[in-house]
């Protein structure tokens, strides 16, 4: 499992988002609050952020834990962003231990990150990465289930681009459906773009708070303070600067996922 965190709001400096809180991400890497699966998140980290004017947002990734890289301390002092994601890794079984396996991934102006896994992998992801093209496997940034969940997503907005269809969390709620259906997991997906946050709740616990400070998606609270919502499960969120809304996962009415 892992803890993930993501912020849309005014300018705020990383280790006010990160490492300020009593109970934030960097504390969740040696000790979650409400995490349902294994008891720390030490297998590496990684935080994305967008600077005024680039769409296309940087990243620090590490493959160790988030308190042991002083350098990441300084980068989270100076920087600020109106939008983050990040996230702290417990890494699923048989997956590879570099810095390329930690969230957030990204492609142009995306960032995404999974909470959860795939029970079962690397088998049990076989018919789900069969649904892929070999120039979209060959392109996947290490051999970890949340790479492969990740390329399912790009998938889905590619063809939402190219179709002009299917929002985001639609994006997210139809690869969370097709991964459901192959194998049994844990799929808390989040997914932004810098203006819009995405997130499902399917398997392990989902929050969000909204106030004068900007509005924060997280595996959990960062605080004790009032304002937090959880979101049930199997759930889709979506958060933008007009508040935040959230729905089932898979309504009915959804149609079958493009091949």
């Amino acid at each position: 499992m892992c803890r993930h965190l993501a912020f849309l709001g005014p300018p705020t400096s990383l280790a006010t988002l990160l490492a300020a809180p009593d109970h934030g991400l960097l504390r969740q890497s040696w000790s979650p609050r409400y995490q349902r699966n294994g008891t720390m998140n030490a297998d590496g980290f990684g935080v994305g952020w967008y600077a005024p004017g680039d769409p296309v947002p940087a990243r620090y990734r590490r493959a160790v834990p988030m308190w042991t890289d002083q350098s990441f301390a300084d980068v989270a002092r100076v920087t600020t962003s109106g939008a983050v994601l990040a996230a702290v890794r417990s890494a699923t079984p048989g997956t590879t231990p570099d810095e390329a396996a930690a969230a957030p991934y990204a492609s142009g102006k995306w960032l995404f990150s999974h909470n959860g896994r795939i029970d079962g992998w690397p088998r049990s992801a076989e018919t789900l990465a069969a649904t892929l093209s070999p120039a979209r496997l060959l392109a996947l940034e290490a051999r970890v289930d949340s790479a492969l969940l990740w390329a399912l997503v790009l998938e889905q907005l590619d063809f939402s681009d190219s179709a002009g269809g299917h929002s985001p969390a639609e994006a997210l709620a139809r690869v969370v459906a097709d991964a459901s259906a192959s194998s049994t997991g844990r799929y808390n997906l989040l997914l932004t773009d810098g203006t819009t946050i995405a997130a499902t709740a399917a398997g392990d616990t989902l929050f969000w708070r909204s106030d004068n400070r900007g509005t924060v998606v997280a595996s959990e609270p960062s605080d004790d303070g009032p304002g937090w919502h959880e979101v049930p499960d199997q759930s889709l969120l979506v958060a933008t600067s007009h508040g935040v809304e959230t729905s089932p996962i898979i309504p009915a009415e959804m149609e079958p996922a493009p091949r």
